[in-house]
């Protein structure tokens, strides 16, 4: 699509002269900066700080989709997203799913079990390193109908990232306090609910109580990230046979015989952890 100069004027406009933006108007205003420069169907924004509950920042879903793409994200499937795993590698710069993904994430259990969910044929993400080990992820999605983002867009989007990362970053700045009042406030529902005080963050805790080597949780999370076992053992340093022999060790110690079994281990033990952490804002 060519460039509509007017529109992406207009957009820049809107912030002329404003110190300060609520989540929406900035977020108002970044879609309609892209919606200038490149088709697509979805924009979401995330803050991602450790291993901690994400915080949306701003969608364009309707209702129904906010809950597959936000409400069912937040719950334990952002941990198996490459879009967090690069957030938290606090990678930053413009980057399409595909070229972040896991050797074997379109056919993880993940990706048939949630990603198909979001009908998106894909989702190109601006990663803006924001304060205190913060991450902004603006992400642009594009559904099967529509199709993939033509290279010369994601090239466009490439050259417009150093303007979108500083926006962002100073309009959407503060947000580790935001995360630490997330943090106090769950730990505050957990103290009232009479949960058991834990230092570990839901992500950490996932597999505590299973009887699982450090060595096995670190290969399990990563099979339900995607990666092959030779790609865990590229990751791990350790052979592909070792780490298929983690894997059946896992198996039997669970008493499963499918990554499905496992993906749904993962993600109820995951909610149990998190009981404690999420504040009701959060849900």
């Amino acid at each position: 699509m060519s460039t509509d100069l007017q529109a992406l004027f207009e957009a820049f406009g809107a912030t002329v002269g404003k110190p300060a933006m609520s989540d929406a108007e900035f977020g108002e205003t970044f879609r309609s900066m892209m919606s200038a420069l490149v088709r697509f169907d979805y924009v979401v924004a995330f803050a991602y700080r450790g291993k901690e509950r994400p915080i949306d920042l701003y969608s364009t879903f309707d209702p129904k989709e906010h809950i597959i793409f936000v409400t069912l994200y937040q719950a334990g499937p952002y941990l198996l997203d490459p879009f967090y795993h690069t957030a938290h590698a606090r990678r930053t710069g413009v980057f399409r799913m595909r070229e972040l993904a896991p050797d074997r994430f379109f056919s993880s259990e993940y990706y048939r079990t949630y990603y198909v969910q979001t009908g998106l044929a894909e989702e190109v993400g601006f990663f803006i390193a924001a304060d205190n080990d913060t991450t902004i992820v603006l992400s642009l999605m594009r559904r099967e109908k529509t199709g993939a983002f033509p290279a010369a867009e994601t090239a466009l989007l490439k050259q417009v990232e150093p303007l979108v990362a500083k926006m962002a970053r100073h309009y959407w700045s503060g947000l580790a306090a935001r995360f630490d009042a997330q943090l106090n406030a769950g730990q505050q529902r957990g103290k009232k609910r009479g949960a058991k005080a834990t230092a570990l963050q839901p992500a950490d805790a996932v597999w505590q109580d299973l009887n699982l080597t450090a060595r096995e949780t670190a290969i399990v999370d990563l099979v339900l990230q995607g990666h092959s076992s030779e790609s865990i053992g590229l990751k791990l340093n350790i052979s592909t046979g070792t780490v298929k022999v983690h894997r059946r060790n896992v198996y039997r110690k669970l008493g499963i015989s499918s990554q499905t079994q496992l993906l749904s281990i993962y993600l109820k033990n995951f909610g149990a952890t998190s009981e404690a952490h999420a504040s009701p804002a959060s849900r």
